[in-house]
């Protein structure tokens, strides 16, 4: 059996998707960056970079499938042409790799974020949405990144792509922009919250998302991977509801979130430290990221927990391992 690549496997849904894979008998080569931090990972590790075209197309030699996971996922950036190298033209490389390696399948994970929201409703996969609509550097990498692996769909390389929402659960090392939410408020450190939504779900569900992609999605299609859709107030009341710390009560209008966003970010770009309130964050925050999975449970069958099932298991997995 020939292996399947993973990028991104030492992040957080990469790590879910190659649990998943080995679960399953699939051998697996991740392709990461820094060999030597790589630790509880199953499969056989190979330097290399998104970046550096020649690195990926040695590690695809010999793959029959491909998990495109990795991602530079941070809401603030000093230089924002890194996100894009890395988002854009990292993509690229993975999908030509993928094409001189003759690979079955490229499954390439996109981003929630590249759907177009529905005010009142629930946006899907046919969801109108631009380059304009995309707040900061990482959604508008992510969406040209998207429109690359489109384009070589066209083309006839055989990528499906998933569009995951907004995945807490295990193993969130580093943590992601979401898992540190999580923490900041086991912490007792979320006094306030702004008025917004996002759709949750379980990582561990969202790489088994990944795998029925792979086994049963249309080539060229998108498929939103989600679970329940909730407002940020939802989500602190049921971490209260599984920590017992009590939720914030006092909610920020979002012209003061963006103020202090834009003070926020201004002043990292200055000193490089990382802002407390990335602008891009706030703008994000201007809609409910609220989706249906409908056309993932009717074509691949991808059927969540419901969201609290995933919060729980992120805050124990954070008290577990000392974020809090």
């Amino acid at each position: 059996m020939r292996p399947a690549l993973v990028t991104g496997a030492s992040g957080f849904l990469g790590w879910h998707v190659v649990q998943v894979l080995r679960q399953r008998g699939i051998p697996v080569r991740a392709l990461v960056r820094k060999p030597q931090a790589v630790k509880d990972l199953d499969a056989e590790v190979v330097p290399g970079d998104l970046r550096d075209a020649s690195s990926v197309e040695r590690a695809m030699a010999g793959c029959g499938l491909v998990f495109h996971v990795a991602a530079d996922y941070r809401l603030w950036v000093r230089d924002p042409s890194e996100m894009f190298r890395s988002n854009v033209d990292g993509t690229r490389n993975v999908m030509d790799a993928a094409r001189q390696a003759g690979v079955e399948r490229v499954v390439y994970t996109s981003t929630v974020g590249c759907i177009g929201f529905v005010k009142g409703g629930l946006g899907d996969e046919n969801s109108a949405v631009t380059f304009s609509d995309m707040a900061g550097p990482y959604k508008q990498s992510k969406y040209q990144a998207e429109q690359v692996a489109l384009e070589y769909a066209r083309g006839g390389l055989p990528v499906v792509i998933v569009n995951p929402t907004t995945p807490v659960g295990e193993h969130d090392v580093k943590p992601t922009p979401t898992g540190k939410t999580i923490v900041d408020f086991l912490r007792g450190a979320m006094p306030a919250y702004i008025d917004t939504g996002l759709n949750v779900v379980d990582a561990r569900e969202t790489a088994e998302g990944h795998w029925l992609a792979c086994e049963r999605g249309r080539v060229g299609e998108r498929y939103i991977l989600g679970s329940e859709n909730l407002t940020l107030r939802q989500i602190f009341e049921t971490l209260s509801a599984i920590s017992g710390r009590p939720a914030p009560r006092t909610r920020i209008p979002w012209l003061v979130a963006w103020l202090a966003g834009v003070i926020s970010t201004g002043l990292a770009n200055l000193t490089g430290k990382e802002p407390r309130v990335p602008i891009a964050a706030v703008q994000m925050a201007r809609k409910k990221m609220w989706v249906t999975h409908a056309k993932a449970e009717r074509e691949l069958g991808f059927r969540p927990s419901p969201a609290g099932v995933a919060l729980r298991r992120a805050a124990d997995w954070f008290q577990s391992n000392g974020y809090c």
